[in-house]
């Protein structure tokens, strides 16, 4: 309705009423005015009425909603199913076009706008989690591991000698494949104990790069996030050696953002060093579903040159989702998010060392990872490896999703390199544990439900050792250390 509607409707309807119902469309109207004249997250979250309205007036601007539109082409926003167009707000066309999945579709113009909003409020957000200085983001739909890909493919035009990827060692699948995808060879740098925690071992970083020649070596690829008792790599230190060698650096900060200690990291580094791409899962921090991702930097003409490499166009559903989702929270509503994990991390680990010591297990001391945490299975361990192993089963079947339990000499192969200690980050760690995370949305009856299940698991386990041993096994437990 615009205003001319407005006014012929006062024929019909009380002028009145009319002005009341004109006035409430304005007041939609002004927020959607804010959000594209600034390109940031509006403080306060819309409503779902406002939201919809937004994503319906960027639909009618994409050529498959016009009236009169006759297509000839082989790709045209056709859909045959009207519950599919819905699930679309029928923007079909997705982003981009062939040659940048940045570009502007002249055929979508809605669509177009929808990515650079996204990107826009993206960019306000990780300005917000503490990445100040970050000049520009792009959504990407595809998960981490295939961002990262895409990073390292952008710099192999930049640096054709380079041949290595230094990777200070962490145990998940998808960032050592990002590698060997792109076709660079991995060069592992095994961690240093520190207490019980795993960090970045400095000393032999800087040794394999000398060994390999700075001009070889494509980039250093460090990580923020992670499961403890490793914890965020030394991401300053990296960063000023990355700037002294003149070797471009790569940040998986995969769930990161949620987290002020890992965006600090990042903001710190590239204030001291040099950081030139970090790449963040949209699912594990902005609650939405699986298939997106975020690649930022400090180089404008870097990130896009990235955005460029991307081949074709591309789906506008992480792009569409992440936009509802924070346009729902607005920056308040995200703020709130992050403090709320901070408080959840603290009650998990009081939650977690509490039944650790009723079972003679320990919390291991982990402060440097500010989202998982770890405890100590060595008395399982004690009664059998399968007993550590089965631990994990017992959870999964009991509802508690997202526990990890790490058994001693684990060995797998990954895309041909052999890894000993899997799943530990390091080739002998001296503990047996299970972690648990505090991540963005976890909920205080999340952890109280974890660790009632758990310490029922932990006491089935032993009673079922003692049977086997025929030895008696104290079967203490939480109830037992309640006035503790």
């Amino acid at each position: 309705m615009n205003s001319e509607n407005f006014s012929i409707s006062e024929k019909i309807v009380s002028p009145s009423y009319i002005r009341q119902g004109s006035q409430a469309r304005r007041s939609h109207e002004q927020l959607i005015r804010l959000l594209l004249e600034q390109g940031k997250c509006p403080e306060e979250g819309w409503s779902e009425s406002t939201i919809e309205l937004f994503l319906n007036e960027l639909a009618v601007m994409d050529s498959n909603n016009f009236l009169g539109n006759c297509g000839v082409g082989e790709r045209e926003g056709r859909v045959a199913s009207s519950l599919v167009a819905r699930r679309h707000y029928r923007l079909i066309h997705g982003i981009g076009r062939s040659g940048d999945i940045a570009a502007i579709q002249p055929k979508a113009t809605g669509s177009s706008l929808l990515n650079k909003l996204t990107n826009s409020v993206v960019l306000d957000i990780l300005k917000l989690s503490g990445v100040r200085s970050v000049a520009s983001c792009f959504v990407v739909p595809m998960a981490t591991g295939m961002s990262l890909t895409l990073c390292f493919l952008t710099l192999r035009h930049k640096r054709p000698k380079g041949r290595y990827i230094i990777w200070p060692r962490i145990d998940q699948k998808s960032c050592f494949k990002a590698m060997i995808t792109a076709g660079f060879e991995p060069v592992v740098v095994e961690n240093i104990l520190e207490g019980d925690e795993l960090r970045t071992d400095m000393e032999a970083v800087e040794r394999k790069v000398q060994e390999l020649g700075a001009e070889n070596i494509l980039c250093v690829h460090s990580t923020t996030s992670c499961f403890a008792p490793r914890v965020p790599d030394r991401l300053e230190e990296l960063a000023t050696m990355s700037a002294k060698y003149d070797i471009p650096h790569i940040v998986n900060n995969a769930y990161g953002v949620q987290s002020s200690k890992c965006m600090h990291l990042i903001q710190q580094g590239a204030r001291v060093g040099r950081i030139d791409a970090f790449v963040q899962s949209l699912d594990k921090n902005f609650m939405v579903p699986v298939g997106g991702a975020i690649i930022a930097g400090f180089d404008e003409s870097f990130i896009q040159e990235i955005s460029r490499m991307y081949p074709g166009r591309a789906s506008a559903s992480p792009s569409l989702d992440v936009l509802i989702t924070l346009l729902t929270l607005g920056a308040s509503g995200y703020r709130k998010l992050l403090a709320e994990q901070k408080e959840m991390y603290t009650y998990l680990a009081q939650e977690l060392k509490r039944l650790a010591a009723a079972h003679g297990e320990r919390l291991l001391h982990t402060p440097h990872n500010p989202i998982s945490l770890a405890m100590s299975l060595d008395g399982l361990q004690t009664q059998s490896d399968k007993s550590v192993t089965e631990l994990g089963s017992m959870l999964f079947t009991r509802q508690v999703s997202g526990a990890r339990v790490v058994a001693l000499g684990n060995k797998q192969m990954v895309s041909g390199h052999m890894f000993c200690g899997f799943m530990s980050h390091s080739e002998a760690y001296p503990h047996p544990y299970l972690n648990a995370a505090s991540a963005v949305g976890i909920t205080r009856n999340d952890v109280t439900l974890c660790i009632k299940r758990l310490d029922k698991c932990l006491k089935s386990l032993k009673k079922e050792s003692s049977a086997i041993s025929g030895l008696p096994v104290p079967l203490t437990g939480l109830e037992d250390h309640a006035g503790e």
